[in-house]
């Protein structure tokens, strides 16, 4: 993985065009890169996001901001319930309840 202004691209190798293919991952827009070494992934990133940022200045659209701080998952009434439960216990809410949770599950790395 590699970042630019907060925009994470990831990248795999194409074996046709014998360069990395890049693309962000925290955005619904297409942000796509490509590169021969790091260096280049890097600096091919940093242009792509430039391009897509004027692209979306020209066009007097907001861009994509990466990672807005919104979640919204899917469960079970089941799981659902006993997450309310539990958060209730500790009186907190569901959502920081989770919150500790995820924070805690991502930063047993």
């Amino acid at each position: 993985m590699i970042e630019y202004k907060g925009y994470v691209g990831v990248f795999d190798f194409d074996e046709e065009l014998g360069k990395f293919h890049g693309f962000v991952v925290n955005t619904q827009d297409v942000i796509t890169f490509y590169g021969s070494s790091v260096e280049e992934l890097r600096e091919e990133l940093k242009n792509s996001v430039e391009v897509y940022l004027a692209f979306c200045a020209e066009k007097g659209r907001e861009p994509e901001k990466p990672y807005s701080g919104k979640l919204s998952i899917r469960t079970s009434p089941a799981i659902h319930r006993r997450i309310a439960i539990e958060a209730a216990r500790r009186r907190v809410s569901m959502n920081s309840f989770v919150e500790s949770l995820l924070e805690k599950a991502v930063s047993e790395d």
